[in-house]
């Protein structure tokens, strides 16, 4: 009994934590002057994992675009990570207007991906894909060399 409480407490514990741990690194490059912007000028372009890069799909940068289509303001795909799901960590993605400090923009034909540094290292490497499928569809990261496995939903994963 003492075993499931105590992992009651950690995945209570865990997003606090986390967010704690975001807002920490935010306040220490504050001093930084903006975010870092890294465009992709075409899909083909070879970038490697040490260049922590986070690519965009086809389908991803099509229903990107859709979206802006529909909004007076342009918007980003935020991608974070999070404690919990059922693999230990969970991809998050948003809609947002403008990036925070430490974030990285990662740009493909006019869309824009925002990551924060401390999820960057996370899914460097990685390939945010859009999918839609009978039950559902939404962003998903596709291919993330920073993960050994997750769950079959493809929301949450485990690090290597």
């Amino acid at each position: 009994m003492q075993s499931s409480s105590s992992r009651s407490l950690i995945q209570r514990v865990g997003p606090i934590i986390s967010a704690r741990i975001r807002y920490n690194s935010r306040l220490l490059s504050s001093t930084s002057s903006s975010a870092y912007v890294v465009k992709e000028t075409s899909p083909s372009s070879s970038f490697t994992q040490d260049e922590e890069y986070v690519q965009l799909s086809d389908n991803c940068v099509k229903r990107m675009k859709q979206l802006q289509a529909d909004e007076a303001k342009e918007k980003m795909l935020r991608l974070s990570i999070e404690a919990g799901g059922c693999s230990g960590f969970q991809y998050n993605f948003a809609l947002e207007e403008k990036p925070n400090n430490d974030d990285r923009i990662f740009e493909r034909d006019g869309v824009k991906l925002v990551v924060d540094t401390i999820s960057l290292g996370f899914v460097k490497g990685a390939t945010v894909d859009y999918v839609e499928e009978l039950i559902r569809s939404g962003f998903q990261v596709a291919e993330n060399p920073s993960a050994v496995g997750g769950c079959s939903c493809k929301s949450s994963f485990m690090v290597k």
